[in-house]
C-alpha cells in the first residue's frame, strides 16, 4: 500500500487522538484502565474494548509490554506450533468478554495499537505467566531474536 504524505498525517494524528485519550482518563486517582477482551489476534496481542466514560467506548488493538511470543506467521514450523500454542494459552488466560485491567499504556509503532502490562482480573500479569510457562520471553523493546533453530 502506498501512501500519501496526508495519509500518513491523518494515521499519526489518529494515534495521537487515541493517546491523548487514555492519558486524559488515566489522569486521576486510578493507575489501571479496565478493558474487556474482543478477541485474540496471537500470543501477545489482542483486541479489547475501554470504556472511557459512560457514553465513549474505543476498540483498540493491545500488545503485552513485557514479553515476546513466537509469531503465527513464523520463519518455520516449530515456531508457528509455538505461536499457536501461546495464542491459546493467552485466550485461556483472558478469554473472550473478560475483564482486564491495562496499566503504563504507551504509543505503539502500529496504527490503532498500543503497549500495556496487562492484569487477569485475578491479578495476574498476563506477560509474566505467558513467560513463566515457556511460550513467550522477557521483551523491552528493540530487535527481537528469532524463533527458528
Amino acid at each position: 500500500m502506498v501512501w500519501s504524505r496526508r495519509g500518513r498525517r491523518n494515521c499519526r494524528n489518529m494515534k495521537k487522538i487515541v493517546l491523548l485519550v487514555f492519558a486524559l482518563f488515566n489522569s486521576g486517582v486510578a493507575v489501571a484502565t479496565p478493558a474487556t477482551v474482543d478477541y485474540i489476534f496471537d500470543g501477545d496481542t489482542f483486541a479489547a474494548y475501554v470504556n472511557l466514560e459512560d457514553d465513549i467506548n474505543i476498540s483498540v488493538r493491545v500488545r503485552l509490554m513485557n514479553v515476546d511470543t513466537p509469531e503465527i506467521h513464523g520463519a518455520c514450523d516449530s515456531e508457528i506450533r509455538a505461536a499457536l500454542r501461546a495464542k491459546e494459552r493467552l485466550a485461556e488466560l483472558i478469554p473472550v468478554g473478560s475483564v482486564v485491567e491495562l496499566s503504563k499504556i504507551k504509543d505503539d509503532k502500529y496504527l490503532g495499537r498500543i503497549d500495556a502490562y496487562v492484569k487477569t482480573a485475578d491479578g495476574r500479569d498476563v506477560g509474566a505467566v505467558l513467560i513463566s510457562e515457556k511460550l513467550g520471553r522477557p521483551y523491552s523493546g528493540g530487535r527481537r531474536a528469532g524463533w527458528c533453530d
